[in-house]
Parts: structure tokens; sequence; C-alpha cells
């Protein structure tokens, strides 16, 4: 072992890795902490707000029903028929014709009797960090809900607020306790430290704009 530390690649590679792990790290806390606030569950104490947007996700998971896609669902139609939102916006990925995240929701929302008139379809949503700011370049809304994870949320939050958005998240139930989430929470601590770098250092831009739609 003491060998190793005499190594001086050994050294700069275990500098790195401690820089690393300790990014990650802050990062995921700044955008914890700084949308706490903004954060719901008691749909009752949600303000409201005349748009929600919700993030897509895949519908299908190993052959049956993605539940964080089921939730989300759930949660955006609980708060339409609650009065908290007066329309949806289903942001999605489309980027092949034989996968189209926004009408998977706009189907299932339909289902759960919310109007097809009160659902507006975002097919660019390639991604959170295109998703949030096409809400407001594209859509016009600068006052939105997001609907997701509360994981999810948080990131999507941070990305608002770095747009001076004024935006709340109600948090959809999580899942736990299988592969598929683990998976899921892993890769969202370094989504988090990616929205990080796009904002600030990398000041990325969404793939798509385009003309701006009316609700």
């Amino acid at each position: 072992m003491k060998s190793l530390f005499k190594n001086k690649i050994f050294r700069w590679f275990l500098l790195l890795f401690v820089i690393a792990v300790a990014g990650v790290g802050l990062c995921n806390y700044w955008v914890i902490s700084s949308t706490k606030q903004q954060l719901y569950k008691d749909i009752a104490s949600v303000p409201f707000r005349k748009v929600g947007v919700v993030l897509g996700t895949n519908k299908v998971w190993r052959g049956g029903e993605n539940p964080f896609f089921k939730f989300r669902i759930e949660a955006a139609a609980a708060l339409f028929k609650a009065g908290k939102i007066k329309h949806i916006i289903v942001s999605g990925d489309n980027h092949v014709s034989s996968y189209d995240e926004p009408l998977d929701m706009k189907n299932e929302l339909v289902k759960l009797g919310i109007p097809d008139t009160c659902i507006t379809l975002d097919y660019a949503g390639f991604r959170t960090f295109d998703s949030v700011i096409r809400c407001k370049e594209i859509f016009g809304q600068d006052s939105i809900t997001v609907v997701s994870q509360e994981f999810h949320n948080q990131r999507a939050l941070f990305i608002a607020n770095y747009y001076k958005m004024s935006a709340i998240g109600f948090n959809a139930e999580d899942v736990s306790n299988d592969e598929f989430s683990m998976a899921t929470h892993v890769r969202e601590l370094f989504a988090k430290c990616k929205a990080v770098l796009d904002l600030y250092i990398f000041h990325t831009v969404p793939h798509f704009l385009g003309e701006k739609i009316k609700i």
C-alpha cells in the first residue's frame, strides 16, 4: 500500500477522484438546498399556477408500466382536479417515431378525465433542461408547477430559478426498493452536477426552440 502512495500517477488519480466526489457532493447540496422551499407534497397546500409541466419518462419498463411514469401522471391529474392548475404541458422525448413520451402522457391523462383541450404536447423536451427552458421561451410561461418525483423536481426548479422563473414543484410518489429505482437515483447525482455545469460553466442552450406557442 505504501508503494502505491509513492507512485506519482496514483497520487494524482486519487486527488482527482477526491475532487470529483467533492464536486458532485457540492453540486447536489446546492441544488437540493436552494429549492427545498419550492417543493410541495400536500396537494392542499400547493399554490395555484395556471400551467403544470409534467416531465417525461418512458411509459414502459421491462415489459410493464414504469411506476415513475404512472405516479407523475396521477399527480398531474390530481392537481388539475383540485383546481391547482388549469392547463398541462406534457414535455418529453420524441426523437424517433416509435418513441413518443408526450403522446403517451397525454393519452394517460385523458383516461383519468383530463380534457384533451387542456393538454399541450412539447415534443422537444429531450431532457429536463430543455423542458424547463422551453416553458418560458416557447410557451411563454414564467410561473409553473413542475410535476415529477422530488429528486427530479429539485433539478428542474434549479434550472427554472437560474432563468428567473416563478416555479414550484409538486412531488409525485417516489419509487423505492428495486434495481430500477436505485439506478435512477444514482444517475440523478450526476444529473444535478451536470445541470450546474450546463448553467454556470458551459452556458448550454436547448436543442430546439422554434416558434412560440400560445397557451
